[in-house]
């Protein structure tokens, strides 16, 4: 049926609110371990956190090689003094530019969505989260699906 415009509530016509959540995320593919830390917003001073989140997982005595894109947050001058203090700890190593299929948590973010996601209507956005950390529950711990997944051949 035709509705002429003028009849039609101006409210139905705008796009709901696409809702989100950030995440970021590390995985050490010799152990199939994921890392994930929740956030409102993807900026130098929400990766700090999740730096340090790293380094609870790090083998003593080892250091920890982060490789990273070239996201600005990752290059910040916010981070240098902390990075330089822990450099014997943690060093972040940049992929290439526009190279994201190098990057193996990526290939986790795809999983994610097709084992969570995929075909699903999630009514409220809390449902979808906790949907999506059950299964990074699931690899938290060392495990042969993330494993197989990131191996780098």
């Amino acid at each position: 049926m035709w509705v002429p415009p003028e009849d039609i509530d101006p409210v139905v016509l705008h796009a709901p609110t696409r809702k989100s959540v950030g995440l970021y995320g590390a995985v050490h593919p010799e152990a199939g371990q994921l890392v994930v830390r929740r956030e409102a917003q993807f900026e130098a001073e929400t990766f700090l956190p999740f730096l340090i989140q790293l380094l609870r997982h790090r083998r003593r005595g080892r250091r920890m090689i982060l490789i990273v894109d070239n996201a600005k947050w990752h290059h910040a001058r916010y981070l240098d003094p902390w990075l330089r203090d822990h450099r014997h700890e943690l060093i972040l190593d940049f992929l290439p530019a526009y190279s994201p299929e190098l990057n193996v948590v990526e290939r986790v973010w795809k999983l994610t969505r097709r084992l969570c996601t995929h075909n699903r209507y999630f009514p409220v956005l809390e449902d979808l989260v906790n949907t999506v950390f059950g299964q990074f529950a699931l690899w938290c711990k060392p495990n042969h699906t993330l494993h197989k997944l990131c191996a780098v051949i």
